[in-house]
């Protein structure tokens, strides 16, 4: 992979998810001395596995591999993993009734890759002249990049993903995809992951850089990889010293992030659609057994953007089951509610060191991306989905790549 290199300094780890993960054992492989901090109690990041709440596993956070041409395919391919091809078919809540096809295909014109103009999903949608009984269908399409359809651009999410290589089918695990980078990397490095440390302050005004958590614990290293989601670094939890330049922070605010979360429904009775998109409360539901060896009647509600801040603003899991159910209801004449037995509600919104879904291109975002992964001096290097500049963000390959990134970036440092 690399030639070999002596280096006596320390490398610090800011973040145990995918990118953080893979760059600690890279640099493992490599002999380096390095640590990771994790804020949290758990290390994965976006990535969770449930257990007990149904007869197979269930992942909390990423769940559908998307193409296997990339690092974590050759991680499945090595470890024998087993994967099923997603090919369940789709069904729309359209003007108060369920369609197996639109009366106008709106999914092509945001795979278009001409004449796209930089402005919003939802706004592109009105421009080509579809009306508003199709707009939770373009917020389902937004939805499943993490945004508000007001917020996402039609033109630079067909831009950013030129160079995506990674393969057009999406697969799911049979187990969850944590067990995959749990089994394949974690095991190797979790001994050097410290838990509940939560990164207040980089100094790297010296030779030598000074990460303080917030506790006023020390840790001294020569370089630093940055792997916190986006929304750390736009709400400033991390005080950096010296500042970092205003090109940069003006770089983070213009990649978005926007509140996300999973529920998932279990009931006795399997009446729901594989797919169902285009509901005002959820506009993504999925069937979350496909794919597993069991077939308890699971139903995932995938919900983004502005539908996830309003389920978030009821206040209470509770609450927010009710919402859906009452939506499903409508839909299936009541049958949600008559074979209800219990939910799960996972808000990665509300998570203090992740707060929201997962990066995506917001109208006017340029080469945001390409600034923000940029090192600093040397010394502070930037990794995560978020700093992913290849169209693989938004995906657990696409971080796992910037970690390896990131770990290049320092091994031709050092050999200067």
């Amino acid at each position: 992979m690399f030639e070999d290199i002596n280096y006596d300094g320390k490398v610090l780890i800011i973040g145990a998810g995918a990118a953080g993960l893979y760059a600690a054992y890279i640099l493992k492989t490599k002999g380096i001395n390095f640590q990771i901090l994790e804020a949290s109690a758990n290390y994965g990041g976006r990535l969770g596995k449930l257990t007990g709440f149904a007869n197979f596993p269930i992942d909390l956070g990423a769940q559908w591999l998307h193409g296997k041409k990339n690092i974590t395919g050759d991680l499945i391919a090595k470890s024998g993993t087993k994967i099923t091809l997603d090919n369940s078919d789709e069904k729309y809540w359209f003007n108060n009734q369920i369609l197996s096809s639109l009366p106008r295909d709106i999914n092509e014109i945001f795979t278009r890759e001409d004449n796209l103009p930089d402005v919003s999903f939802k706004d592109f949608a009105i421009q080509e002249g579809y009306g508003n009984e199709y707009k939770n269908i373009v917020e389902a399409i937004a939805g499943d990049c993490g945004a508000a359809a007001s917020r996402i651009s039609a033109f630079w999410k067909i831009k950013e993903e030129e160079n995506w290589s990674s393969g057009g089918k999406d697969f799911k695990f049979q187990e969850t995809y944590f067990d995959l980078i749990d089994s394949q990397i974690a095991i190797h490095i979790k001994d050097e992951i410290l838990l509940n440390t939560i990164v207040s302050k980089i100094d790297y005004s010296q030779s030598s850089i000074v990460v303080t958590d917030s506790n006023n614990n020390n840790y001294k290293a020569d370089k630093v990889i940055i792997t916190v989601p986006i929304t750390i670094l736009k709400s400033n939890d991390i005080q950096f010293i010296p500042a970092l330049p205003s090109e940069k922070t003006a770089a983070f605010a213009k990649i978005g992030m926007d509140a996300g979360m999973k529920v998932f429904l279990k009931f006795t009775n399997k009446f729901f659609d594989e797919n169902i998109i285009g509901g005002s409360i959820c506009a993504a539901y999925a069937d979350d057994s496909i794919g597993k060896a069991q077939s308890d009647n699971i139903l995932l509600a995938f919900i983004t953007g502005k539908q996830a801040e309003y389920l978030t603003s009821l206040g209470s899991d509770s609450a927010i089951t009710n919402a859906l159910l009452l939506e499903l209801d409508t839909m299936y004449n009541g049958q949600a509610t008559a074979s209800f037995v219990s939910s799960h509600v996972h808000n990665w919104t509300t998570n203090p060191f992740i707060k929201g879904a997962y990066s995506y291109s917001t109208v006017g975002i340029g080469d945001s991306r390409k600034i923000a992964a940029q090192s600093i001096n040397e010394k502070l290097y930037f990794a995560g989905e978020a700093m992913n500049i290849n169209g693989h963000h938004q995906t657990v390959h696409g971080a796992v790549e910037t970690g390896y990134r990131e770990v290049k970036h320092i091994l031709k440092a050092i050999k200067k």
